[in-house]
């Protein structure tokens, strides 16, 4: 990676139940970072991506950028979910000017919406290399290439870009959710040779992302996430939304209903855990040579109480908290340790979109 990047973007991740933020700075050194944090949203601001209470929303970014003293206004953000498509395709070998009008036309059947109501990007897939994948390559190479397809909702894309233009923001880069993370691990612990998963456990959703050598083989994105917990306490003991997330995050302690709360939380967990054997089951079955050797897991309700080890146990696949800031760069004079290790699993598409730059594909 190179340490001279110009065009340097602030990472901003909206997500339903907060907004994170990372900036960082290319030194002679490495990569520092320079600016972390987050605003938590009231449950009904975004919901399933879609932004409800724009006003709320953009306050909290202006308080964030003001509260961090932020002074650049150029930001990448991501989408996730229904309104968004990832698909790898394989297509006939073109040159490089006709591939644009061949994937617009073999799009709509890979797509579930209107063709016109799509932001269409796609990125031709290096051949990977390697003594034991020449061939595979030198095959890949004659019959074809790879091209990983990503289609956006507009609306949902133009809802975003109001949202940042409102908050007096220049939204330069709009990402997925699946390649900022891929970003943040590369960053993290290198580029994988061996096929992984990662796996981010959020508010609304939870992201999984199948990867090997630096190619998304595989993404999907399920409705669960840490906020079933938060439904289901404010149910069982009657408690308001902010009460509920104190009881699930250990801030409140619950003798009495202790044995309720526990029963919540393997509920869901089991849950969140069968999803996710099913996609790494699906990837198993479409890629019959690959074998998936890690999981690393990240998100708010990655450290949710048992998901780890539970997810390991029904796997059998090593599970690895992922750390993005790892090989960042950090002033301990300025930042708080404590709180940056706290915060590492959440701010991971964050840091993915923070390594964007102006000008990127």
């Amino acid at each position: 990676m190179s340490i001279q990047k110009k065009n340097q973007l602030v990472g901003l991740d909206i997500g339903c139940h907060s907004i994170k933020l990372v900036e960082i700075d290319y030194v002679k050194s490495g990569i520092a970072l320079k600016s972390l944090g987050i605003a938590g949203l009231p449950p009904d601001a975004i919901v399933e991506g879609g932004i409800k209470e724009i006003e709320v929303v953009t306050s909290a970014i202006k308080n964030l950028f003001k509260n961090l003293k932020v002074k650049n206004k150029n930001v990448a953000t991501s989408i996730s979910g229904y309104s968004v498509i990832v698909k790898k395709i394989s297509l006939e070998k073109k040159e490089e000017s006709e591939l644009e009008a061949v994937i617009y036309d073999e799009a709509e059947q890979y797509i579930p919406f209107d063709i016109k109501e799509v932001n269409l990007d796609f990125d031709t897939l290096r051949i990977a290399n390697g003594a034991e994948e020449e061939e595979e390559g030198e095959k890949a190479a004659a019959d074809g290439i790879d091209v990983m397809l990503v289609a956006a909702k507009k609306d949902v894309v133009d809802d975003y870009v109001s949202l940042l233009q409102a908050a007096q923001l220049n939204p330069m880069v709009m990402d997925v959710d699946s390649f900022a993370l891929q970003n943040a691990l590369e960053l993290g612990i290198g580029e994988q040779k061996e096929c992984c998963a990662i796996v981010n456990i959020g508010a609304e959703e939870i992201g999984i992302n199948a990867v090997k050598n630096g190619i998304s083989l595989f993404t999907r994105d399920s409705s669960y996430g840490g906020s079933e917990i938060t439904r289901e306490i404010m149910s069982e003991f009657n408690v308001p939304f902010e009460e509920a997330e104190k009881i699930k995050l250990g801030g409140t302690k619950v003798e009495k209903e202790k044995k309720s709360l526990e029963e919540i939380v393997t509920s869901v967990v089991s849950g969140w855990v069968q999803e996710i054997k099913r996609a790494l089951d699906f990837v198993s079955n479409t890629y019959p040579d690959e074998s998936i050797e890690k999981i690393y897991v990240c998100g708010g309700s990655c450290r949710i109480s048992g998901f780890q080890k539970y997810l390991e146990q029904e796997t059998a696949i090593p599970v690895f908290e992922l750390n993005p800031l790892e090989n960042l760069l950090i002033n301990e004079k300025m930042f708080d340790m404590r709180y940056i290790k706290y915060m590492a699993p959440q701010v991971a598409v964050a840091l993915g979109l923070a390594l964007r730059s102006i000008g990127d594909k």
